[in-house]
Parts: structure tokens; sequence; C-alpha cells
């Protein structure tokens, strides 16, 4: 009981600390299937070109075994905290868009077992725990699922900031979602399963071809000071100080020469939606992804259930605020350069999203910058037959291991012996980004001795006080937390960390754990790149993209330069200032293992991390019960839609509701429109997966166990007018049974005028 007692004490000293710390930081055009394709404008006006080289359109390459499949991961959508800014009043109050798992499947069409799968998934990030359950679950399937296990299986997060936390590995990240929560998790380890038997079950053979185009107004660098420290001579290689290019793999199916998936990367945080959010959705990269199979759905040269994966790469100081960081006290001044303050102050300075003026917690600039990366993708794939790259050579490789980097030592190529440290967090990692600052006193650029309250040395001390020997490995980084040396009641952060590559043709995918910054992803990928042209991998020049954060989430990965100036990204370098050098030390020695005739062995799998699923804590208080108020039903309506609306109009109606958490709702909807068709009949036009239709849940009183929901449509301009109706499908939980029963409510019908 003592020790019961202690582990709860330091528990909530822990969450009281981290709370105070605040962040984590990091048009629809009518046609007659539904009318739910979407036809935009370009991002700026104007097409953007292709950049890639040219290729006889009959020119197809090699044969794949491909397969593409996606499922909902739409956990708790309200009374739950988001997983991303850890802040721990951005508590979920309903959805805007559901999320999704989308699997990608490349394989040897002449030795089947040799495979990987891709996943990308519409959350902060690839997890240690969720890939445990994903595996597992994989495994229960029996013998045909087999072939997939830790070598060939990558679980990649869009880097959303709002989606349902509490399915973390790691304690720090739990601390401020007060706990693990097993409905959270279980929504995105059986929606990820679900995806890849879905992919595996349309395998067929097929064609990759990989195109690139430059977008240029879809992402700006949030720590150019940080960007600077990096050598001239180097900084002079490129045009931009983020990466503006975005690689495009196309799945083609052979049988029918119908596109069955498209897979691409291309670096942008997922902070469009402001740390004030509470609807769930998929930032802006589950814009795009909607967008483009909207578009694709209906279309000739589509497959049914075409998938779109809008995978990311190196986009750890990359911002999709491309206005800039301006101070909102009043001033109208931009932010510090070096420390992205105002007057000294973090919390003021925030990045601008292109549509920053509307007060919608960042709604519209994350449609935006959804729809340019949309637009990219379709201008690619518009011309990839003419302009794209076929994927040649039969060869589908694949390799995995655990390393541990508390004290991993290696050579660097001028022969100095270095090593990497267990993991710990810098002062800077506090206050936060411009895209979500922190709290308090805390500043960017701060390296040497802490610029701060000496109180926060007093916490660091309480937590762990780092060693001398640490104190060093991470110069010069002042420790704020350092998590690695920290097990009680279980580990608070990663030591041991992923390493992954997947091969196709002359394809090559770097799988990274941590969020490289531009810079950093550029060493990565040239250092790669000139590997496997030195080992002749493949008869073609050699493509190389990175994606991630992958599998284990270890934080940032900067250049030794970024890591020595401190800002944000540099204290959230884990693993010291020879992190990045780790990576591609491994990566490089291990690339000879994707040659089609190696015959050495694989890499040894090295220490497993811990598996915390059932060792988390949890103080996530669950569904006691729902009650209707007197005189009332689940499903009344209490607020009822006007008899007649008007295109660009808001819809809204009010129901007697119950708690969201009853029931997931998983591969189903909270929410629809439905359209009156001429027979009288009623189909669904609009659901939980349409960015235009918010479902929002309100608690009207804990005790009584009451609560009212709200669905709005956002009505487009576009939409053809007619009767519509708007449906609530809800769960409501008895209060001594605690047997779970389902209701529906509905809107009277109205007209949609122009």
């Amino acid at each position: 009981m003592r020790l019961a007692q202690a582990v709860a004490l330091a528990l909530a000293l822990a969450l009281s600390v981290f709370v105070l710390l605040q962040r984590w930081i990091t048009p629809v055009s009518t046609t007659n299937d539904g009318w739910r394709s979407p036809v935009l404008g370009s991002p700026n006006g104007s097409p953007v070109a292709p950049t890639t080289t040219t290729a006889d359109a009959t020119d197809t390459g090699d044969l794949y075994l491909l397969g593409v499949g996606k499922a909902d991961i739409t956990g708790p959508v309200v009374e739950l905290n988001f997983m991303g800014y850890a802040d721990a009043a951005q508590v979920g109050t309903g959805l805007r868009q559901r999320l999704y798992s989308r699997a990608f499947i490349v394989g040897d069409v002449d030795r089947p077992s040799d495979r990987f799968v891709y996943v990308v998934l519409d959350i902060q990030s690839g997890d240690t725990a969720v890939r445990y359950g994903v595996l597992e679950g994989l495994a229960k399937l029996g013998p045909e699922y087999a072939m997939y296990g830790q070598s060939n299986i990558a679980v990649v997060g869009t880097h959303s900031h709002s989606g349902p936390g509490a399915w973390d590995n790691y304690l720090l990240p739990q601390i401020t979602s007060q706990g693990f929560d097993k409905q959270s998790y279980g929504a995105i380890v059986d929606g990820t399963v679900r995806s890849i038997v879905r992919a595996h079950e349309s395998l067929s053979p097929g064609h990759l071809v990989q195109a690139s185009i430059r977008l240029p107004d879809a992402s700006i660098n949030r720590s150019p000071y940080s960007y600077l420290a990096n050598p001239e001579s180097e900084r002079q290689q490129y045009e931009d100080d983020v990466d503006r290019n975005m690689t495009l793999l196309r799945f083609r199916r052979a049988s029918d020469c119908k596109t069955t998936g498209v897979l691409n990367w291309f670096a942008v945080h997922g902070t469009s939606m402001y740390g004030n959010n509470t609807l769930v959705t998929a930032d802006n990269k589950g814009v795009a992804a909607y967008l483009l199979e909207s578009h694709a759905r209906g279309r000739a040269d589509y497959a049914d259930g075409f998938v779109a994966g809008f995978s990311q790469s190196n986009e750890g100081d990359v911002s999709p605020n491309v206005l800039g960081a301006w101070c909102e006290d009043g001033s109208g001044k931009p932010c510090d350069f070096q420390n992205s303050t105002c007057k000294g102050m973090a919390q003021p300075c925030h990045g601008r999203g292109p549509r920053f003026r509307a007060d919608d917690t960042g709604t519209e600039s994350c449609f935006e910058i959804g729809r340019r990366q949309f637009e990219a993708a379709r201008s690619i794939l518009g011309k990839i037959d003419d302009d794209g790259v076929p994927v040649r050579g039969s060869t589908v490789k694949s390799l995995h291991n655990f390393v541990d980097y508390s004290d991993f030592t290696f050579t660097l190529p001028n022969g100095t012996s270095v090593s990497t440290c267990y993991a710990a967090l810098g002062y800077s990692f506090a206050a936060g980004t411009t895209d979500g600052p922190g709290g308090f006193d805390f500043k960017q650029n701060n390296s040497g001795s802490p610029d701060a309250n000496p109180l926060w040395g007093v916490v660091s001390r309480f937590i762990h006080a780092p060693a001398e020997e640490q104190r060093r490995c991470q110069s010069p980084k002042p420790i704020l937390l350092d998590v690695g040396a920290v097990n009680t009641p279980y580990a608070w952060a990663p030591n041991i960390v992923d390493i992954q590559m997947f091969r196709a043709g002359q394809f090559i995918v770097v799988v990274s754990p941590g969020e490289l910054t531009t810079m950093a992803g550029r060493r990565w990928r040239e250092a790669i790149k000139a590997e496997a042209e030195e080992l002749s991998l493949a008869d073609v020049d050699v493509s190389v993209v990175i994606g991630g954060p992958a599998n284990s989430y270890t934080h940032y990965i900067t250049t030794e330069e970024e890591y020595g100036i401190q800002r944000y990204e540099g204290a959230s370098t884990l693993y010291g200032p020879h992190t990045l050098n780790a990576y591609i030390n491994l990566t490089r020695s291990y690339l000879g293992h994707l040659h089609p005739n190696s015959t050495k062995s694989p890499p040894p799998s090295g220490p497993l991390p811990p598996n915390n699923v059932n060792a988390s804590l949890s103080f996530i208080a669950g569904v006691i019960y729902d009650l209707a108020p007197l005189f009332g039903s689940f499903g009344d309506v209490v607020a009822d839609v006007s008899p007649k609306h008007r295109l660009s109009e808001t819809v809204n109606v009010t129901f007697i509701g119950a708690n969201p958490r009853n029931n997931l709702r998983l591969e189903g909807t909270y929410a629809a429109v439905e359209r009156r068709n001429e027979d009288g009949s009623w189909n669904i036009v609009r659901d939980d997966g349409d960015w235009s239709l918010v479902f929002r849940w309100k608690r009207k009183s804990r005790l009584l166990g009451t609560s009212e929901v709200t669905v709005q449509w956002e009505v487009e301009h576009d939409a053809p007018v007619g009767t519509y109706r708007i449906i609530y499908n809800g769960d409501s939980k008895a209060p001594m049974s605690g047997s779970i029963s389902s209701f529906q409510g509905r809107s009277s019908s109205f007209e949609l005028v122009p």
C-alpha cells in the first residue's frame, strides 16, 4: 500500500510539474455520384510544374506485388487529452474529421515473402506500444500473416496534434493525458491491423512510378536562426531553408491499369490546428488525403477503394504557419529572431497560417495547407505517365533492429570516436515553438547555463539530477528533464530506438523514429544515396525518401550545429549532439543488407524496448452513466434547423445526447446529412469523414449524467439544392446495469436554396 501511495504521489507531483511546463511542441463540385468529388484551384492560381526527368509513357517499370488498405482509428473524441501540444487543457469536445490508418504493401512477385508494409496513421507519431499491438494482432490472424513482423512493418504518424492521446508507451507523454487509455490505444491498434488486412487482401501485381513536384507555399522554417548555424557552404547547395519537394509513389494495378493508391512524402508539421482546438481532426495531411480520395471517387482511371497516404518527412523545423511568427500582444511586431519571444516572453509569439484572421482555432488555415498539398499531388498524377520515373529492379527488401542509444559508441568519418547519451530534454523544450508556445520564463536558444528561474533547477533535480558524465555528454544542452534515467514507476522516455529501411527497386525508404530538421534530413538522405551508389545497389539512379516520426517516438533529430544553438528542436534531441550521426552511421553500415545479392545475415535484432501497455497507470475516469432530462428522451431535438437555409450557411441542430465514449462507432458515423430523393427515400451525402460536418458534445451535468450534441453542417457554396435532414447516432449507458443502448435523432427536414 505504501508503494502504491508513493507511486501515486510521485505521478501526481510529476503531473503538476509538467502541467506547469504546459507544452509538448512540437469546394466540392456537383456530380451524379453522391456529390462528393472536389474540384479545387491550384494553391497560387497556377499549376506547379513537376520536377522529374522525362520517361517514356509506355515504360511502366517492373512488376511488384501491391496492396492498399484503409481503416478507421478514431478514438474517444471527448473527455480525453489531445496528443501533440501536451496541454492538459486541450481536451476533446467533438469531431470534425475521422482519423484513419492507411496501409501500403510492396512485395516481390517472384518471392512473395519479401515485402514491406508502410502504414500512415493520422496520429502524432508511431509508437512502441502501438507497434507491439499491431504485431500481436497480426500474429493472431494465423499463418497467412506470418510474413509480417518486426523487420517489415513501419508505423508512421502524420504528426497531427489534434487527435486523442493516452496511447503512448512511455510515461512522459502520458502525464498530461492523466495516464494510459486502452480504448484510445485499442482504436489505433485494431484499425491499423484492419488496414493491413485490407491491403493484404487487395494484393495483386502492379507497377510503381515515382515523381516529384515543388510546393512553394505550404511550409516555412520556424527555427531559421538554428538553420543558419549550419555551414554556409552546405546551405548554399539548397534554394530554401525547408525541403519544398513532394515525392509521390503511384500504385497502379496491372490487370486493369487503374491507380489503387498513392503514397507521398512532404515535410510540414501537423500544427495548422492550434492548441486551443478541441475537435478531433487529422490536420493538414488528413485534409489532403480526404481531398485526393474524394477526387478519385468515381473516376475511370482510379480503382474503387483508392487510398491516398500523405506521409511526413523531415518536418522537425518546418511549420504550416507560412506567414511567420508574430507577437499577438497588440504590437504587430515580428517575434525575436533568435529566441522567438515578445518582450522577453514566449507566450505571445505565435505562427500565423494563411487564414490566420479567422477566429476558428486554425480551421481555415488547416484546410488551405491541406488543399495545397492535395493540389500538388493531383498535379503530379496528371502528368506522371509522361514525367514519372518507373521503379525498376524486382528486389524488395526490408531491415529493422533495435539499438540502445543510452551509450552507443561509433566512429565519425574523420576518425573521431563519439557516443550518444541516455535521453534528456533541455530547458528550451519547455519554451515550446512558434506553433505552440510554452509557458513561464522559458525561452528558446538556451545553451550552456539555464536562462530561467532557479526554481526549475530544483524541479529538475527532484525528478532526477543528471550525473556529471551525462551533463558532459549532452553539452551544451542544459538538462531540464533527465528522462532517460527515470524508470519509476516505468520508463519515462525511450533509450532503445528503431533502425529501419525499406527498398523497392531503386526506391529506398529510411524510416526515422524522430522528427528530423530540414538539414538533418538532407544529410541523412545524401549519406544513404552516396552509400547506395558505392554499393551499386541498383542499376539506375537511386531515390531516397525519409518517413517519420515512426515506430518509437524519439522526439527530435538535429544537426550538431543546430544542437549547439539549443532552440526547441535541439533541446528535444534526446541523445545528445551526435544523435544524427549515429543514425547515419547505423543505416549506412546496414545498407548492404538491402543488396539483391546480399549473403549477409540480417543485423542483430538488439535489445527489445519495454512494452508498458499493461504496466501503465491511468487516472482517466470512465463513463459512469447517461440520463436524459425529465420529460425528454435520447435523440430528442432541443434546437431544430430552420425550414430554409442558403448555400454557404451553417446549419445547426442540437439533440439530447449521450457520451460518445460509449461507442466509438468505428467504420461508422456519429452524424450524417441526408438528402431526399424523388421517390422519398434518403441518401447520406455527408458523414463524420467529411470536413464540413462537425459533431460537438457538451456535458450539461456530471451528477445527472446529461449532455447535448450539436451537429453543424457548413454548407458548401455549390451544394445541390434540395431537401435535407441531419442525423445523430448515439449510445447511452444505463445507470445500474451499465448496458449500452443505441438511439438515433433526426432534425426536421429543410430546404437548401440558392
